[in-house]
């Protein structure tokens, strides 16, 4: 009789067992008690080094990795530091900023952790921040905070509340941060270099329309004020957009162009210059943040330089906020105009 050919059976894989500390304290001989005292630092319970050793080399040997909302729920407060924020609306100068605060939050015993969720109602932003239970929120764009998501959120627990805003926002340490400054300080040198007809970039990447735009308004009050105009232009950060708005740059009657940042700056001034477009002869430009390729462009391009306060005085401040519930007001963010060859 010929064999009956065998049906393999696929079979479901096995997920992984979670290690626990009960895993760890059978493994180093000692209560799970004393585990997590070792492992969480616990002050007040003292563990012989012999002891503390034996459970660490535990947790390393399984792999164990403590469970941050559970060890949260047991001490009372969490130390997560959340950093409500679109990716694409954190600049260069802006993310080296937060890379620096993260290091220092680190310092006083905090994990950031950057939300790039977006929200059209600031009420449910605040929902969505308050069912993570953080110790403290900071709030990059914090123009969109409202005193109801203030409250929502304290009532949740969270005990630091940080925004950088252009205006006080109620239940809300805030930091001053008007980007309608940047705005005004490029028109400001444009119109005192003799620019009367203003170009100001707004880009076309998703989440940075709510920087533009306030920067686009502080250009628009300043020209009121001295018989120019201001014109919003489209730019997409690619190299095909620039070319497309440098090859149409004549018909548009601009003399001078403020370009939302220096990377949107350095993008059009080699597209303008590809197309035969002098700079700043035809059009002075005019970017923000004083990167450092703002300088190594040719010509150096002319930027507005934002004085933001340290991270480790940030850092200081909510750590104050969220044990003390006050802290001294930080000083606001300043916008100066550092004169270059583009302009």
């Amino acid at each position: 009789m010929p064999r009956e050919p065998r049906t393999r059976v696929a079979s479901s894989p096995v997920p992984p067992v979670s290690i626990t500390s009960a895993d760890v304290a059978r493994l180093a001989g000692v209560s799970r008690a004393t585990v997590s005292f070792v492992l969480n630092d616990t002050p007040g319970h003292r563990v012989s080094e012999s002891t503390r050793t034996r459970v660490l080399d535990a947790a390393r040997q399984l792999g164990y990795v403590p469970h941050a909302a559970a060890r949260s729920l047991r001490a009372g407060r969490s130390n997560l530091v959340l950093m409500p924020a679109s990716i694409s609306a954190i600049g260069r100068l802006v993310s080296d900023w937060v890379d620096d605060l993260h290091s220092e939050l680190d310092r006083h015993g905090y994990t950031a952790v950057l939300h790039a969720g977006r929200f059209a109602d600031p009420l449910d932003a605040a929902r969505a921040w308050a069912e993570l239970r953080p110790a403290a929120v900071i709030a990059l764009d914090g123009d969109r905070f409202t005193a109801q998501a203030a409250d929502l959120l304290g009532r949740a627990g969270v005990r630091g509340l940080l925004a950088f805003a252009a205006r006080p926002v109620p239940g809300v340490h805030t930091i001053g941060f008007d980007h309608a400054d940047i705005g005004a300080a490029a028109a400001e040198h444009l119109i005192s270099r003799g620019r009367k007809r203003i170009g100001v970039v707004l880009p076309q990447e998703r989440g940075l329309g709510t920087l533009a735009l306030p920067r686009l308004a502080g250009a628009e009050s300043v020209a009121a004020r001295h018989m120019a105009t201001v014109a919003p232009v489209e730019l997409a950060y690619t190299r095909e957009s620039a070319t497309s708005l440098a090859r149409r740059w004549p018909s548009l009657g601009l003399d001078a162009v403020f370009a939302y940042n220096d990377e949107y700056a350095a993008l059009l001034l080699h597209a303008l210059r590809a197309e035969g477009v002098a700079v700043p002869d035809e059009v002075a430009i005019v970017g923000s943040d004083d990167l450092v390729l703002s300088a190594l462009q040719e010509p150096p391009l002319t930027t507005v330089r934002l004085d933001l306060p340290s991270p480790a005085r940030v850092a200081a401040s909510l750590h104050e906020l969220i044990e003390t519930g006050t802290t001294p007001p930080l000083p606001a963010v300043e916008a100066l105009l550092i004169h270059r060859a583009t302009s």
